[in-house]
């Protein structure tokens, strides 16, 4: 973990836009800040006034005066030229005010995370910074890998914000409570030093020497709060990191039930699952015994606090020099004053799992800033030079600086179809991948032609949704209607799964994988690019049915130049040219034009 000094300048890089110019919000944001405050610190001043009216009302008690205790209790009095209101009027406020406090906080929080999480999301998908991080750990000798990036997203901005309806604390509630708490110590100091009588002890007379006490108790409770629940920081990091981890095994496991069950995997997802739970457990049993320690600690320090200022006040009460509700402020400032110096001690377990939050959101922002550095590098795209796809001295390697491709130039022309064949392993999606201008490792360039093109891998994505939005993905739906829909799920043998087209289903598990693969088809038939790459897009297929989509590709978008990444050597009577990666055991590989049959 890092040192404080860094650590509150990380938290205050996550704070500071949502406030500053670069906020479209900052002036809303401003203002509900503002009247958060403000509200906050009005409870201040009715608790500070609440002293005096407990001071009077114990008094009247003590002294049995009937209308003073009825007058302070419901319409108010006025009491040494001052005048309090009654019990029911201060009820009425407080509960008042704290209703607009929280409804206040709620508000300025989910805007916060709204503005946040939308900030989080276009940088995270920004120059493709989310695929970049999860092709590699490190890049240029800087982290660029952070684990589970959804939760990063969903759940460390919310509770670095705070939740007001689920109770959890965040920035906003700590900030504001240590101010807030500031204030209320600064305003009971001053009342527990006039309501303390001087201390002579050995010749020498302290004044005020009740705030004496309670600064040297609060001082001591939070050094022993310090000395047990450090190590609570390295733990709560820990723990949001191996939750995570049990819950992305759990969803893998989910969304490849049929691979599990083919494969009679049970009893290895059982065991791999058990030993991510086992981690979590390890975790949670050595946050326990750390927050036993804790609890061990606060519990007594509040325990104590509770009847202590009543000890250090009570020779003044049993002398006869203060009345019973001299007393009761004296024993309610000294805990106040207690309380506000021993904010760190009660704060310490939300503090240190705060500040975990912030080293998750703070390590993501930079892993995507490098990742962005890094995001034109690689073979980049160049200027358009002519009308077809082109590699301009192009090398493509593996993130681990493996060569597959050394100074390749490769023109593809319109209107030819080229197959692109070799073995498995060497290299052939990476090239696929360089030709989309998505992958970083290696140098060069790629030349992009005007017009739409679409990118078909072996895996199809099928988002989420209902079946006309994977169908449409990645145009729009309303572009497209329901008889152009219909006839491209017909040309790819997909009719049957029109009745349901505006079903909701987690289709990628629905589906067959062939199922799948001609989903993905039908999306290249409903588009029409101008150039379609196919890497493995029909391998899914048997034979004759992966030939006769390759016919209703043809003659559907005879238009499209198909370039096709494939190992079937009947493909090759559908293509014009056929190029070979050829790779040997060590160096790179080289595209050659296969030889004829």
């Amino acid at each position: 973990m890092r040192g404080l000094i860094p650590f509150l300048k990380d938290a205050w890089r996550l704070i500071w836009p949502y406030y500053s110019g670069k906020s479209e919000e900052r002036w809303s944001a401003r203002g509900l800040l503002l009247l958060y405050t403000a509200l906050k610190f009005s409870a201040v001043g009715i608790n500070v006034l609440f002293s005096f009216w407990n001071n009077a009302w114990f008094t009247s008690i003590q002294e049995k005066n009937w209308d003073v205790f009825i007058n302070l209790l419901l319409f108010g009095h006025e009491v040494k030229g001052s005048y309090l209101p009654g019990f029911v009027a201060f009820a009425s406020l407080a509960i008042g005010l704290h209703v607009i406090r929280v409804y206040v906080a709620q508000l300025l929080q989910i805007r916060w995370r709204r503005w946040m999480t939308r900030q989080l999301l276009d940088r995270w998908l920004a120059d493709r910074a989310y695929y970049r991080i999860s092709l590699a750990r490190t890049a240029n000798g800087a982290a660029t890998y952070t684990d589970n990036p959804d939760q990063r997203i969903a759940e460390d901005v919310r509770d670095f914000i705070g939740d007001a309806v689920g109770n959890t604390p965040g920035v906003l509630s700590l900030s504001i409570d240590l101010l807030s708490t500031i204030v209320n110590l600064v305003s009971f100091m001053t009342i527990l030093w006039g309501l303390s009588e001087p201390l002579h002890l050995l010749g020498i007379t302290i004044d005020g020497y009740l705030l004496w006490v309670a600064v040297i108790y609060s001082l001591v409770g939070t050094a022993i709060t310090h000395l047990v629940g450090r190590k609570l920081v390295p733990l709560s990091f820990l723990k949001q990191r191996v939750e995570a981890d049990f819950r992305f095994g759990l969803m893998r496991v989910r969304e490849n039930t049929e691979g599990i069950a083919l494969y009679g995997g049970e009893a290895e997802e059982k065991q791999s699952l058990h030993m991510r739970f086992t981690t979590l457990v390890q975790n949670w049993r050595a946050l326990m015994v750390r927050q036993a320690y804790l609890n061990m600690q606060t519990s007594f320090y509040g325990q104590v606090a509770s009847v202590f200022p009543y000890v250090a006040a009570s020779p003044a009460y049993f002398a006869g020099k203060i009345a019973l509700g001299a007393l009761t402020q004296t024993a309610q400032s000294f805990g106040e004053v207690q309380g506000g110096l021993s904010w760190f001690v009660d704060s310490y377990a939300t503090l240190a799992s705060w500040r975990a939050t912030v080293e998750r959101l703070t390590t993501f922002n930079q892993a995507i800033d490098v990742a962005r550095a890094v995001s034109f590098e690689g073979v980049r795209p160049e200027a358009r030079k002519g009308d077809g796809f082109a590699l301009h001295n192009a090398s493509i390697t593996l993130p681990g600086g493996k060569v597959l491709l050394e100074h390749v130039d490769l023109v593809l022309p319109p209107g030819r179809p080229v197959l692109i064949s070799g073995r498995s392993g060497s290299g052939k999606s990476t090239l696929f991948r360089a030709f989309a201008g998505i992958w970083p490792f290696g140098s060069g360039g790629v030349q992009r032609p005007l017009g739409s093109t679409l990118f078909l891998p072996q895996r199809p994505y099928i988002p989420l949704g209902t079946l006309r939005h994977a169908v449409c993905y990645p145009g729009k739906m309303a572009e497209f209607s329901d008889a152009q829909i219909h006839q491209a799920l017909d040309d790819a043998g997909l009719a049957h799964l029109f009745p349901r087209l505006d079903d909701e289903d987690v289709w990628s598990l629905t589906l067959s994988g062939g199922e799948q693969q001609r989903l993905a088809l039908a999306r290249a038939l409903l588009l029409k690019p101008d150039w379609l790459f196919m890497d493995e897009a029909t391998a899914s297929l048997d034979p004759a049915s992966e030939t006769a989509l390759y016919r209703t590709v043809a003659e559907r978008l005879p238009h499209t130049t198909v370039v096709s990444i494939a190992h079937r050597p009947a493909l090759a009577e559908m293509h014009d040219r056929h190029l070979v990666l050829e790779r040997g055991q060590d160096g790179p590989g080289q595209l050659v034009e296969a030889r004829p049959q």
